[in-house]
């Protein structure tokens, strides 16, 4: 049977909406945003550890940079209208790269800085039509892990390669496989921005970059600004996702001017390749809680672990099981109401990785019996090892 992201999600209380708030803008509930959260760490942490330079940038524009960049001209139907504000016209940006161009041009740059790797979890905003929303795969408001590579283009194939790695890092982690690979070329009747010569370039490079993977090509399905690799996952009903992608674009370094001071003490132009390891916060999570129906691994599960004291006695040994997890990083719960069953079986209901047992055998001496949402029961043990074990298996 197939999961439906938006009745679970609800039901495990990690995102809801509200009709005030208005059609594809979904909120997260605190388990939610919890779990976002530590998605979020992870991901920031594995970008910064492999060159990675994290930045803020605003989720507005004047329309000029839009039309600068050329999504005015080619994706205008896709974004909000124009807000006047003191003679300019502002826009709820659809895409984080004019942004990013500018934070690149915002200073002199040197082919020894290079290749600089701007990312950002940012927002952007797409005026969906409503018939296509739904639960968090098809929102307005958009959170999106994003990057922006600028290198030379003698590196740009190394570059691409690296961050096709760093996908199935971040992927395995998470818990999930890409079901396919598409290369999005250009199709017949459409606009797009550079000229023949860099889009042969372009998608010469990421063949390059896709030698070794099997891969579909999709005619028309590329970026107005260059080619890309569609990271493709299916959901358990067997629909494919486009969820990580990575472009290259020669098109918008050209329209923002972007330069750097070469090796031979001349100027050239960067290459700007666009990725994403994850795609939007929104739609990952659809896919998440479908593919493992809820039941998050450990290190991103919104509540780890449930404590359960079986009676009031033992109150006390269960308030210094959570100080001790808590202390540790560990995202608990104390549960205390209703009879022991209860409790296990909501534990259980809720996806909750595991549930500490404290009785009147465990508390005089400091032990804890965990019960994995499995079924698996483990031998009681002391407080502090039971922590160490569950921080130790909360890495990514």
């Amino acid at each position: 049977m197939h999961i439906d992201h938006r009745k679970l999600g609800r039901e495990l209380d990690l995102f809801d909406s509200d009709p005030l708030i208005g059609a594809g803008l979904p909120f997260w509930l605190p388990g939610g945003a919890a779990a976002r959260h530590a998605v979020e760490s992870y991901l920031h942490d594995l970008e910064r550890r492999h060159g990675y330079q994290h930045v803020y940038s605003p989720a507005l524009g004047k329309r000029q940079l839009f039309e600068l960049s050329g999504h005015w001209r080619n994706f205008a139907e896709d974004m909000f209208p124009p807000m006047p504000m003191g003679g300019d016209e502002l826009v709820l940006r659809p895409s984080i790269c004019p942004h990013h161009a500018l934070i690149y041009k915002s200073r002199g740059r040197s082919y020894r800085e290079l290749p600089l790797r701007l990312a950002e979890l940012g927002p952007m905003f797409r005026s969906e039509r409503s018939g296509v929303l739904g639960g968090l795969s098809r929102v307005r408001a958009i959170q999106l892990n994003d990057a922006h590579i600028f290198c030379a283009e003698s590196q740009a194939g190394a570059e691409v390669a690296e961050v096709l790695r760093l996908m199935r890092e971040a992927h395995r982690a998470l818990g999930i496989e890409p079901s396919s690979y598409q290369l999005s070329l250009r199709g017949e009747g459409q606009k797009y921005g550079g000229s023949d010569e860099s889009w042969q370039k372009a998608e010469r490079l990421l063949r390059e970059a896709l030698d070794g993977f099997e891969f579909v090509e999709a005619p028309g399905e590329a970026a107005f600004y260059g080619p890309k690799i569609d990271v493709q996952m299916a959901d358990p009903a067997g629909r494919e996702w486009t969820l990580a992608t990575i472009q290259i674009d020669y098109h918008q370094p050209a329209a923002f001017e972007l330069e750097y001071a070469d090796a031979s003490g001349g100027r050239s132009r960067p290459v700007m390749i666009h990725r994403s390891l994850a795609g939007s916060m929104e739609r990952l999570f659809a896919h998440l809680i479908e593919v493992h129906e809820g039941a998050f691994p450990l290190w991103y599960a919104p509540v780890q672990l449930a404590v359960l004291p079986v009676s009031e006695s033992q109150d006390g040994a269960a308030d210094a099981l959570a100080r001790a997890a808590i202390e540790a990083g560990l995202r608990i719960e104390v549960l205390r109401e209703g009879s022991i069953g209860a409790r296990i079986r909501s534990a259980a209901e809720r996806r909750i990785p595991y549930a500490g047992m404290i009785g009147r055998r465990e508390a005089p001496d400091g032990l804890v019996a965990l019960r994995h949402r499995d079924g698996r029961r483990l031998e009681p043990m002391p407080v502090a090892v039971a922590v160490a074990m569950l921080s130790d298996e909360a890495k990514p």
